[in-house]
């Protein structure tokens, strides 16, 4: 197993998702790469009040600022990648912005920008804003993706059923591993989007968005449990569902979570449902993407079998 640093610097950055992208670091399965990711905009300076004024790393952004691509030897379609975030350092600072142009925003009539700047502190677990407010951080990266197969350049704004990307979903802390399904040679991973915390939903279109420091663990799996994204934490299994209708996006959450019950416990799929039904928890992940995001939350040891 080999270590491996990826600096945030220029040429290694990219925003969007590209097959014909020359990755920018090449690893072995089972090797760790500790990458350090700005803020979804590119800041290269902390942003400053009123405005969010700062230097960025590209001029015209056409979607978050990530890392990669990173391309792990012998993936190959078909394949699954296991992602493990074994540790996650903010840089210390963030902001949230209400002025993203979302069907949400638009509904609930937000007519300006109202940005908050956000001291980090990890040790403590905490950030604070400039009205002195305080919320609990739980650090985790809202991108995390494999290169889709199709030509040309993917935004990196709505999450994708068969590749990641920009799912946003909080429980994915350290010591979780989202699985991946492989389109391209390489698998092509990119990563960024680093938040301190969120809630579920990500309701005004960021969270406290940031710089961060990921040691991730990166391998290739041959018997993952389901062929779609999904994912461990240390508390629960997770599913995913992604689609521009919210009924088909908690059709193919629930389907997967069922799916992995019933194998897991050998029993059918209608008898599966119905235990998912005592321990299953359905959340709404994000709300502004473009695309709904439902994950299905089933929390480890919540069904057993006596003795």
């Amino acid at each position: 197993m080999t270590s491996h640093v990826l600096p945030a610097e220029r040429p290694l950055l990219t925003d969007v998702f590209d097959p014909a992208l020359p990755p920018v670091l090449t690893v072995e399965p089972g090797d760790t790469v500790t990458v350090r990711t700005l803020d979804a905009r590119g800041y290269l300076e902390r942003p400053r009040l009123p405005d969010g004024a700062g230097e960025r790393a590209f001029a015209t952004s056409r979607g978050h600022c990530l890392a990669g691509p990173i391309a792990v030897a012998g993936a190959r379609p078909g394949d699954v990648l296991a992602v493990t975030l074994r540790s996650l350092r903010t840089d210390g600072w963030g902001w949230t912005a209400t002025g993203a142009p979302t069907p949400l925003n638009r509904r609930l009539g937000v007519r300006r920008d109202e940005l908050l700047l956000w001291e980090v502190d990890d040790s403590a677990g905490t950030a604070v804003n400039q009205l002195g407010i305080e919320v609990d951080t739980a650090p985790f990266l809202g991108v995390v993706g494999t290169t889709p197969a199709q030509p040309g350049e993917h935004s990196t704004i709505p999450p994708r059923p068969g590749c990641g990307g920009n799912v946003d979903c909080r429980s994915l802390v350290a010591g979780s591993t989202l699985f991946l399904p492989v389109h391209v040679d390489g698998a092509l991973l990119c990563v960024g989007d680093g938040h301190a915390a969120q809630g579920d939903g990500e309701v005004c279109g960021t969270a406290i968005e940031c710089g961060m420091t990921t040691e991730l663990h990166l391998d290739l799996v041959e018997a993952a449990a389901l062929p779609t994204v999904h994912a461990t934490t240390p508390h629960e299994r997770i599913t995913f569902g992604f689609d521009a209708d919210l009924n088909r996006a908690t059709d193919a959450a629930l389907a997967d979570v069922v799916t992995w019950i019933a194998a897991e416990l050998g029993v059918g799929f209608e008898t599966a449902l119905a235990l998912a039904s005592t321990a299953v928890d359905l959340r709404i992940t994000q709300v502004v993407n473009d695309t709904w995001g439902v994950h299905a939350v089933w929390p480890h040891g919540a069904l057993r079998r006596r003795g």
